[in-house]
């Protein structure tokens, strides 16, 4: 049986374990299917020939890199302020939700509350959560999101 480098290696060289019938020994005879899709894909952008490195995009890194001032530095700004009516009332929602849940805490731990606070601060709580569905903005201008909807 192979040992783990061995499976790893075949991993990286593109030889799935069902076309794999020399179970660790000799390859000879053998067709890499790596090497038959890297043949392909290079024929098909017009290459011809066996594959040899180019330093044409190292350049360009180090061309950048050079023309780069390491003291200008300004990181993009994670946390805005709210501009519109919508976003304050978002702010106010997660304020709600925030001081509910503190509060949820305190009559929780605490013994001796009535019943209508238990009852008062739940429904805080959820109407802080219902609100952000009401105040959330237009899912297509969300910049945290691609083209398909995945979260970046």
């Amino acid at each position: 049986m192979a040992n783990r480098a061995e499976r790893r290696a075949q991993r990286k060289r593109g030889v799935p374990d069902q076309y794999d019938a020399t179970k660790g020994r000799a390859r000879s005879g053998m067709i890499d299917e790596y090497q038959l899709q890297e043949k392909s894909r290079r024929l098909k952008e017009g290459k011809s020939g066996p594959w040899k490195p180019t330093s044409s995009e190292l350049e360009h890194a180090e061309e950048v890199a050079m023309d780069t001032d390491p003291n200008d530095f300004d990181p993009p700004q994670v946390i805005r302020a709210p501009h519109s009516v919508r976003q304050w009332f978002r702010v106010a929602s997660w304020v709600i939700i925030v001081v509910s849940a503190i509060m949820f805490f305190v009559v929780m731990w605490l013994p001796q509350h009535p019943l209508w606070s238990i009852i008062t601060v739940s429904a805080c709580f959820a109407a802080g959560v219902l609100s952000l569905f009401f105040t959330a903005g237009d899912p297509k201008n969300n910049p945290n999101l691609d083209q398909n909807g995945t979260a970046v």
